[in-house]
């Protein structure tokens, strides 16, 4: 059966200094999640065993830190990171990030912090 899902119904959490997810597809499969972040904040280095994780842009400037290479993707882009790639995303701008990220299998209990 088809589920349409939005920010509003979905099932939303805090991490890190204030950013927020939506979970919009959670399956073992499949994870795809919108998610924002307040300027001037990352995310703690780590990488995923088995998860491919893809970041689409939708508003702002992402800084990803992949194998210690700085990338810089803006809205309506995106970026793939392959599994086992340590890398973090920050936002280094004074204004709000919003992007989907998509994971590949999900990143369920695939998380290692470095």
């Amino acid at each position: 059966m088809a589920t349409i899902v939005n920010k509003t119904s979905a099932q939303h959490y805090t991490w890190g200094n204030n950013c927020l997810s939506w979970v919009l597809a959670d399956t073992p499969g499949l994870s795809v999640k919108q998610e924002s972040m307040p300027a001037g904040t990352k995310e703690a280095l780590h990488f995923h065993n088995h998860a491919q994780q893809f970041f689409f842009i939708l508003k702002g400037i992402a800084t990803f830190y992949a194998n210690g290479k700085k990338n810089t993707v803006g809205a309506n882009e995106g970026i793939l990171i392959e599994p086992n790639t340590q890398h973090y995303i920050a936002n280094e701008t004074a204004t709000e990030l919003e992007f989907l990220v998509i994971s590949q299998p999900s990143t369920n209990e695939d998380r290692q912090n470095v």
